[in-house]
Formats: C-alpha cells, structure tokens, sequence
C-alpha cells in the first residue's frame, strides 16, 4: 500500500468469503483503502464504495462472534459486501472516529444553516462549503459566514429529502443548541453514499449522550437547576437565579453532579455534555 496509513492495528474481523470463525489479523485504513489481512484470508475494501458504518450493531448471523465492533457496508462491481471488525473497546471506538474523518474530512457540502430557528422556517440560503470532521464537532468553512456544530448540542436528527438549490435530494436536517435557541441545519453532500455517513455519524454521537440518559429521571426543580446552570453564565451563583430555598438547591446541585449533568470547576458549576443535551431538549421543547 502506497498511500499514508492511518489506522493499523490487530483486531478479528469477518468479510465476505470468511468462512468459519473469524480470523485476528492486520485492520489497515488509509485515505483510500480499507484492508482486512490475516493468513489465508484477505479482502480490500475503496472507501469510495463504503455507504454506511454502524459502531457496536452487529449483524445477526455474527452475533455470536464479535462484542465490541464497527461494521462497514460496501458495493464494489455490482456485489454488496459486510465486513465486521473487533477490536478492545478503545482501538474501537478510535478506529470508528478515524474512519469517519478519512471518509467524511473535505467533502463538499451543500449546507443551509440556519434552515430553522426554534420553530420558525428562515429565509436563509445554502451556500457551499466544505465539511471538516473534528472530535465532536462538524465545521463548515468556504462559505460567507463559516459555522461548527458541537455535536454534543444535537437534540435530534433525520434525514430527508429536500431542495438545497439543486432539486430535491437526500438531506441530513439536525437540530442542535446555538447561543440558547433550538437551530436546524440542513445539509447535503456530493452523494447519497456520503450523505448516508455523515447521517450515521451525527446519529452515533447524538446517540452515545443519549445513551447516557436513558435511565436519568428529572423533576421540574432538576430541569430548572439545568437550565439555570445553562443561562447563567460563569461566576453567576444559582441561588440568586433561581427561586429555590439553599439547602433544597444543595442537594439538587449534589444529586445533578451525581447523574453526570453538571460538575464542579474552579469557574463554578457547569452543565456537562449531558447535561446540555438536557437542556437542549427542553428549550426545543418550549421554541416548538
């Protein structure tokens, strides 16, 4: 291989023509291949035809194989393949974000932002841009007014239809938290292929928030000890913000910092990435 590696390590995988349990050998990825190698077993995977990954879905007829996995899904002449690969849980997950990046990084973009704020359509057009994929965050630069979306902000996302100012095609429109306000996005990339990824990229670390809350339950005092912890700002105490008796807000602070949604810092107490998306969801809720 030729071309820069940036991404080798030992790992078990199966691929179209594996038969039997899967083999441990070399995951290699570079800026255009994908390369799966162990003795007697080999398949080459153009990133060019990869369209969609999944990060620990497994398919059912390896669900007896593999735990923690990425699985990539090609079309290579006509013949769709699956490859899975496991790895230990941080090879993994670095692997997934580094895949993303190679097929996603410098792609151009059809982007209009904002399409809506809080529930109100604006009258905002799409301009090209060209996509960066950071950790955590979309940044859209070559276009009149350059934009980054944390993707911690995200409170829901979808694909589409819809027309950016080239016919009705497939559109990623996601929702995310900009300066207090619900914002929709809308983008589209060069291909359906392309734009299935990155869908499946804002989904994946929209998810791994999610993930995290699903057993978080909140009362009215909670949600508003978020929120105020949201709009108050560094060095801004809580107490002059919110109408709740001291000790009662002790403990709510203390049970919030417990949950993983807020933490302390020498600047004062912060809304963790949970804790935003919390946050998120409810001034959503209230914008639409």
């Amino acid at each position: 291989m030729s071309e820069t590696v940036v991404a080798d390590f030992v790992g078990r995988f199966f691929a179209p023509g594996v038969e039997g349990e899967p083999p441990t050998g070399r995951i290699i990825l570079s800026q255009r291949r994908l390369v799966l190698a162990a003795d007697g077993s080999k398949e080459t995977i153009p990133l060019s035809s990869v369209f969609d990954v999944k990060l620990g879905q497994i398919p059912p007829e390896m669900a007896g194989y593999f735990n923690d996995t990425v699985t990539v899904a090609y079309r290579t002449d006509d013949r769709r393949g699956v490859a899975a690969i496991e790895g230990t849980d941080t090879n993994i997950d670095r692997f997934a974000t580094v895949l993303f990046k190679v097929l996603l990084n410098g792609t151009p973009a059809l982007a209009r932002h904002p399409a809506k704020v809080g529930g109100r359509v604006v009258d905002s057009e799409a301009h090209r841009a060209r996509l960066d994929v950071t950790q955590g965050a979309l940044s859209f630069e070559g276009c009149p007014e350059p934009f980054t979306v944390d993707l911690r902000n995200v409170v829901s996302v979808e694909r589409a239809d819809r027309d950016l100012g080239n016919g009705n095609h497939p559109v990623i429109s996601f929702r995310h938290i900009e300066d207090g306000t619900a914002v929709t996005s809308q983008v589209g990339l060069e291909s359906g292929r392309l734009t299935n990824v990155l869908g499946r990229y804002i989904r994946l670390r929209y998810a791994d928030v999610q993930e995290e809350l699903a057993d978080v339950e909140l009362g009215e005092e909670e949600t508003e000890v978020l929120v105020a912890a949201y709009s108050a700002g560094p060095g801004v105490s809580l107490s002059k913000v919110v109408d709740i008796e001291p000790q009662r807000l002790t403990m709510l602070l203390n049970g919030l910092i417990d949950e993983g949604l807020l933490v302390d810092t020498d600047e004062g107490t912060k809304l963790t990435a949970k804790g935003r998306v919390v946050v998120g969801q409810r001034i959503e809720n209230v914008n639409t």
